[in-house]
């Protein structure tokens, strides 16, 4: 039930399903500007992942994913919903409209650099000094791509509370995940955090938004089919299956890619303009990425297991 594909990182099938990890997940980003001018963020991000956990469970429930799943894996699998969906979402969406697009972009690429760390005290994932600079060229190319956004002005404090928040809440979730290592397929892993995320989104929403906000209409299912189906769907399906067959530290290293794989999105999707000194910054991330995942030392402690009773 919890079977992964055998496929080694560096193979011509790992580089493909990295490459559509990076791209689905960094199309989020313009997106959300454009699921924002239909919708308060809290309430579309419960509508998102409620829809998302539905279709997922209906699959894993067609394949017989969910037979013999317990309280216990349930509880976890909310736990994982909790911080890797909702929290991380919640707080990052909310933050982000406090803050400059460049700021939250930063404060979110720390993303390689906290796991690496957590990484080596709880998994005891070996952070060499390649790994190190590495983490550090990945930083520093994404200042390169966003330093013309970053605001002149004063930026908000709560803002910068809530992207970091949201930070730390996907760091623990990564953690968590690889720590846990859950016997459950893909389709019950991620729907089952979902459900989780999206009930705690909607009744947060419902609270501190207002449903009549909702501009209904084709722009709003547009919007929440893109996100169901290629972010919450595809793109997190992807980020597991990542997680599942290499380290911690490798798979968060493909964050740094995400700022400019974001930029040439809103100039796609939405026209903003792209320079190309803001691209600049794609060299240091190349070079850091391929540091950081170009060797994976053996794991120093053996990863828990938990059982799906």
């Amino acid at each position: 039930m919890s079977s992964v594909p055998r496929i080694s990182p560096g193979s011509s099938a790992y580089l493909g399903l990295v490459l559509l990890f990076c791209l689905t997940w960094s199309s989020a980003f313009p997106i959300v500007k454009f699921s924002l001018a239909v919708s308060p963020p809290v309430l579309f991000l419960g509508l998102r992942f409620l829809l998302a956990a539905v279709l997922l469970l209906a699959w894993a429930w067609w394949r017989g994913d969910l037979a013999g799943l317990g309280r216990g894996c349930w509880g976890w699998l909310f736990v994982l919903g909790l911080l890797n969906q909702a929290g991380y979402n919640g707080m990052t969406w909310l933050g982000m409209g406090e803050v400059s697009s460049g700021l939250a972009t930063i404060i979110i690429s720390m993303n390689p650099i906290l796991i690496a760390f957590a990484a080596s005290l709880v998994l005891g994932e070996a952070l060499t000094l390649r790994r190190f600079a590495g983490l550090l060229l990945g930083l520093i190319g994404v200042v390169i791509v966003v330093r013309g956004r970053m605001s002149g002005e004063g930026e908000d404090v709560g803002g910068i509370i809530l992207v970091t928040l949201g930070l730390v809440s996907l760091v623990s979730g990564t953690v968590l995940f690889k720590r846990w290592t859950p016997r459950v397929s893909l389709p019950a892993l991620v729907g089952g955090q979902s459900l989780a995320a999206g009930a705690a989104l909607l009744a947060t929403g419902l609270i501190i938004e207002n449903p009549s906000q909702i501009v209904v209409g084709p722009n709003l299912w547009v919007a929440l089919a893109y996100n169901v189906f290629v972010v919450s769907i595809g793109a997190f399906l992807l980020w597991f299956l990542l997680l599942r067959l290499g380290s911690a530290v490798s798979a968060s290293a493909l964050h740094f890619l995400m700022p400019p794989l974001g930029l040439l999105f809103g100039w796609a999707l939405l026209g903003e303009p792209v320079l190309a000194q803001d691209l600049a910054g794609v060299i240091p991330i190349g070079i850091g990425i391929w540091l950081v995942t170009r060797a994976q030392p053996a794991v120093r402690t053996q990863e828990t297991a938990s059982s799906t009773a």
